[in-house]
């Protein structure tokens, strides 16, 4: 057997079995000995002494794939138990990759051919490095270099570990070193980088080995980046570079290396040789792509290397663009200087054009950047662009401004976004890839990115110059009229660049603007012919009517115009179209909804009352889901008219037809009750419960009529329902819950509890509408959820209670015992059993239990200890999940746990019982990457724990003195000693003195949340539960502060944030 093999490693492994056994994991075998094989060869990577086999596997091993094999379980020693081994061990080790590297890349040929071996032995040297270097291994870098002078394959392979050694400190340590030793390593490179610089001066000008050179010219651009300045502006390189530029074998890794130089922030005494570079760089790159050369053609056209060539043009000419503003002021201030500065601007136009999304997105960031530097400048000095001194033409002593000096490349860039608008999110018509005109089934969120940026910066450019901003637009506009520029996409980015800079023009300029705008397109759609073309004009249509509503606030004509418009819309069948007319009714009303109930010059009553005459006949071809959303619409209008009387009117004749259908079905059931068993009747049932609902959430305590009117008779068409879904599944089986029959019933009972639950959570007058509504229910839901088999109950019964609890507060305390009684254990017991079955009802459940432990907390002090253990037991369970939402309603509701503890009188009692058991819980899903979401709740329990022992909260001692012998002077001395043990237990690999630094620190900086959490990070790192993994979610609460900061900055700006988007006075 293949699993006996390799089991006793006190011997020398037999290698050559070793090779067989590879050989059949790798598919030589049958697919038993493959399963054999793989068996075999995972009980040896687990074996702890298998690294002491791994030199005496690489001597004798003839295959590639077991030499790696053996490097696979080196690598892993090497990250985990390095710094525990021997010192004779570690040494030997380092010493024997060494001498294996340098002999196998010292000849040619053996360099050639052991390419991908030596590659996998420079990784394991680095990893190693990382490790020994500089404080047990000084002479490293010293010994490279003098090695690299001995042999060309040796230099060669000495610049591939350097730039990996590069990489590892500078791209790929957060998160996989402490902050500490990624600082000291930085800090050894930059010290021994003098070393580096002279070899790669050396090599370049006299090698005549092209892989030398371009692995020479590779590792220069790693260490590019972060070398100190001299140098590279006090040394040959800059030349040097330059010289490889114009050949075409070499240019694409020069033009990186140019990249890393432009990109530097740029020293004041520097900023002569960077324009010096600027201006000889754009001198050979005419020669390279003449004047004229239309690059998106060149690019479509191009192989590889000439795509690759662009591509890195357009970073280049984009670093060094935003690097430094001051370099920039530079190009500015003379003739020649201002000329490289415009034709890199017209190359970069170009580069725009290219038909591929990266290119575009390196372009885009760097138009971005631009237009807000421009737009700030003249923002700061009240609309004028700042002068220049000593920008004078050759012809006189004229000055130029900036403004001047930019207008046209400006001009051109307002074209380029026009031209290539991304679609936004509101848009449900497009072009599918056949030619045909589809609703968007899914929504692109790389293109939903893209048109937030193009709007920013579109929005900039029309804040710098609207005048021209407004030509373009219109005159694109006319083409489209005309037939001159027709075309589906052209429309497109036109309409959806004119709804992006809404708000940033001057009203009066806007209003006249938008006039032309709407007349024009609702011309265009008049006489366009064809189905498709009508269906892109009115998708356009609807989006920009629905971005500017201040308009439409204002003129009441283009207001009631537009609505009349869309009623046709909502008669067209064109797939996605009603939708759209749905969709920017609901966002006109919410925007305008006083301008419809009041009387306008002109009318003879509010534009809600003749739409509520015409109702039956504008909603006539829509689906159900559409009908819901246009009732949501009118009653936004409804909630706006102020006199209660007419309100109650409009409200019963919106609910005429619905309330008609229900009166009668009722009228039917109480003759004979197995009228609404009938399929039909029961999807009748529903879609009048989903009206109502779309009606409650968007008229709130206004709803109380018409919910009164049905709400008793609709809780026995719930009871009944759910009698009959009982019974079905007593009959049927578990399969029966899967029955189109019982899905339809149990969608009306989802229904009911979700139209309770929005008018609930909608109402203003609690007590009042509390006191009418949650009694009555309290048997037909509460009741019906106990008494129900589990896969009939209904998850929205937790969450209406919820609601109901974060309304009413503690006036609900006396209620808990209830709730808990019907829903507790019962749920609980369908939610324990697994991590998967009911996901709906264990988030609703958290959630219930959060809104509890808030704000009825006196109702938990009251539970016995037995039942208190079980809530805290499915809180730990909560945040073990592995489903985020689940695991951050737990550590939430955990947080709101122990703070209420905290402040009762029951401090002492709870965390003598649980604090032990929560730390140690804690803990756990925050060392085991799968629950790195919930890092931020994680640190803040902790926080709070550290704190809450040296707060004085706790009088009494957390250790039982029956189990624990020895005796703490208080309970900080305790908890110190407790996670010491602890995490020195869960991490071998690291020694008791880390883990006492790391638990001191924690005491040290439990008031200072900053700096509480770096620590953690880092010893995140230090335990190597976090290695090479995506560690991004470790910075998530940092992430979402800038985030905010960045709104709040675009808020003060006019048209960044579309005005639809801003909660503002409906009808100023």
């Amino acid at each position: 057997m293949a699993v006996e093999l390799f089991r006793d490693l006190s011997q020398p492994i037999n290698v050559t079995q070793l090779d067989s056994v590879v050989s059949a994991f790798y598919g030589t075998g049958s697919k038993e000995e493959r399963a054999a094989a793989d068996l075999a060869l995972r009980e040896l990577q687990t074996n702890p002494d298998a690294w002491l086999q791994v030199v005496h596997i690489l001597q004798n091993s003839q295959s590639l794939n077991t030499k790696f094999f053996a490097l696979q379980i080196l690598e892993t020693v090497i990250k985990y138990r390095w710094n525990s081994l021997p010192v004779e061990q570690r040494d030997g080790m380092k010493n024997y990759i060494s001498e294996v590297i340098v002999q196998l890349s010292s000849d040619d040929a053996s360099f050639r051919r052991e390419k991908l071996y030596i590659n996998k032995l420079n990784i394991i040297l680095v990893q190693i490095l990382k490790h020994e270097w500089p404080a047990r291994w000084r002479s490293f870098i010293p010994d490279l270099v003098t090695a690299a002078r001995t042999s060309e394959t040796i230099c060669e392979n000495c610049m591939t570990i350097l730039k990996l050694l590069s990489e590892e400190v500078f791209d790929f340590s957060r998160g996989e070193m402490t902050q500490l030793k990624i600082n000291e390593l930085k800090q050894s490179l930059n010290s021994e980088f003098q070393l580096i610089h002279e070899l790669c001066l050396y090599v370049l000008p006299v090698s005549q080995r092209g892989e030398l050179i371009r692995a020479t010219l590779a590792t220069l651009h790693a260490f590019l980046s972060w070398i100190p300045l001299g140098y590279i502006f006090e040394s040959p390189l800059l030349e040097t570079l330059l010289t490889f530029f114009p050949v075409a074998s070499y240019r694409n890794l020069t033009l990186q290396c140019l990249t890393e130089v432009a990109a530097l922030q740029c020293e004041s005494n520097y900023v002569n040789q960077y324009v010096q570079l600027f201006t000889v760089f754009m001198g050979l790159l005419q020669s390279i792509l003449p004047p004229g050369t239309k690059i998106p053609d060149a690019y479509a056209n191009g192989s590889s290397e000439e795509q690759a060539f662009i591509q890195n043009l357009a970073l280049f000419l984009t670093s060094f663009y935003k690097a430094s503003f001051a370099h920039i002021k530079l190009l500015e201030s003379t003739p020649e200087n201002r000329t490289a500065l415009l034709m890199g601007l017209e190359f970069l136009i170009d580069i725009s054009y290219v038909d591929d999304t990266e290119v575009f997105k390196v372009c885009l960031d760097y138009w971005n950047c631009l237009v807000t530097e421009l737009f700030e400048a003249n923002h700061s000095t009240g609309g004028q662009m700042p002068l220049l001194s000593g920008m004078v033409d050759g012809l006189g002593s004229q000055i130029v401004n900036r403004r001047q000096l930019y207008s046209a490349p400006m001009s051109k860039l307002r074209m380029l976004m026009i031209s290539r608008m991304a679609k936004p999110e509101e848009v449900l018509i497009v072009e599918d890839e056949n030619g045909n005109i589809v609703r968007e089934t899914l929504k692109d969120n790389d293109v939903l990115v893209q048109y937030k940026i193009m709007k920013e910066t579109l929005v900039y450019l029309s804040h710098l110059d609207h005048d021209d901003t407004e030509k373009q637009m219109l005159n694109k506009l006319t083409k489209q009229l005309n037939g001159e520029d027709w075309s589906w996409n052209n429309l497109n980015t036109l309409c959806w660049a004119i709804g992006s800079i809404s708000g940033s023009m001057a009203e009066e300029q806007e209003n006249r603007f938008l006039v032309m705008v709407i007349r024009d397109l609702l011309n265009l759609c008049e006489i366009t012919k064809g189905k498709d073309n009508k269906a892109v004009i009115a998708s356009n249509i609807m989006y920009v009517v629905g971005q500017y509503p201040k308009f439409l606030r204002a003129h009441w004509k283009f207001l009631k115009t537009v609505v009349n418009k869309l009623f046709e819309f909502m008669h067209e069948s064109h797939p996605g179209v009603q939708d759209m007319a749905c969709d920017t009714f609901l966002k006109i009303v919410q925007r305008c909804k006083r301008k419809f109930v009041i009387v306008q010059v002109g009318e003879h009553e509010p534009f809600v009352s003749e739409l509520l005459t015409g109702l039956p006949t504008t909603v006539m071809d829509l689906e159900p889901h559409q009908i819901h959303s246009f009732y949501e619409s009118v009653g936004h209008m409804i909630q706006a008219e102020p006199d209660p009387v007419k309100r109650d009117e409009y409200l019963q004749r919106l609910m005429e037809l619905p309330n008609q259908k229900w009166a009668e079905i009722i009228g039917q059931a109480r003759q004979s009750v197995d009228y609404l068993k009938d399929q039909n009747v029961i999807r009748t049932v529903l879609n009048i419960l989903q009206t109502n609902t779309s009606v409650a959430s968007s008229l709130g305590t206004f709803f109380l009529t018409q919910i009164s009117l049905i709400f008793l008779d609709v809780l026995n068409v719930y009871r009944m329902y759910s009698e009959l879904i009982s019974s079905s599944i007593a009959e049927g089986g578990p399969y029966a819950s899967k029955t189109s029959y019982v899905k339809l019933l149990r969608s009306v009972k989802k229904e009911t509890l979700k139209l309770i639950e929005t008018f609930l959570d909608k109402a203003e007058d609690q007590s009042q509408i509390g006191r009418q509504f949650v009694p009555p229910m309290m048997d037909p839901v509460l009741g019906d959820y106990a008494r129900n088999l589990p896969d009939a109950r209904e998850s929205e019964v937790l969450s209406l209670f919820a609601t109901i609890i974060n309304k009413y507060k503690g006036v609900m305390t006396e209620d808990v015992p209830r709730i808990f009684e019907a829903i507790f254990e019962c749920t609980l017991a369908m939610i324990t059993k697994n991590f998967e079955d009911y996901p709906e009802h264990r988030l609703k459940f958290f959630s219930l239990l959060r809104a509890i432990a808030t704000f009825c907390f006196p109702a938990l002090i009251c539970l016995s200890p037995q039942q208190l253990k079980v809530i805290m037991d499915s809180i730990i369970w909560a945040f073990r999940h592995t489903e985020r939402n689940i695991a951050e309603t737990g550590l939430n509701l955990l947080l709101a746990m122990l703070k209420n503890f905290q402040a009762s009188e029951f401090c002492n009692q709870f965390h003598q019982t649980y604090f032990l058991n929560i730390e140690q819980e804690i803990f756990a899903v925050l060392t085991d990457t799968f629950h790195k979401p919930g890092f931020k709740l994680h640190v803040l329990v902790l926080q709070h724990l550290f704190s809450l022992v040296d707060s004085g909260s706790l009088t009494e001692p957390l250790w039982d003195s029956s189990t624990v012998s020895q005796t703490y002077p208080d309970n900080v001395m305790f908890v110190r000693d407790y996670t010491i043990t602890l995490l020195s237990t869960s991490f071998p690999n690291m020694s008791r003195s880390e883990v006492t630094l790391f638990v001191n620190s924690l005491f040290e900086s439990r008031n200072d949340s900053a700096t509480f959490k770096e620590h953690i990070r880092d010893f995140l790192v230090q335990s190597k539960g976090f290695s090479s993994q995506d560690n991004g979610d470790l910075y998530a609460e940092e992430t979402a502060a800038q985030r905010e900061r960045e709104r709040q900055r675009m808020l003060t700006i006019p048209g960044l944030i579309a005005p639809n988007e801003i909660q503002d006075e409906m009808d100023s």
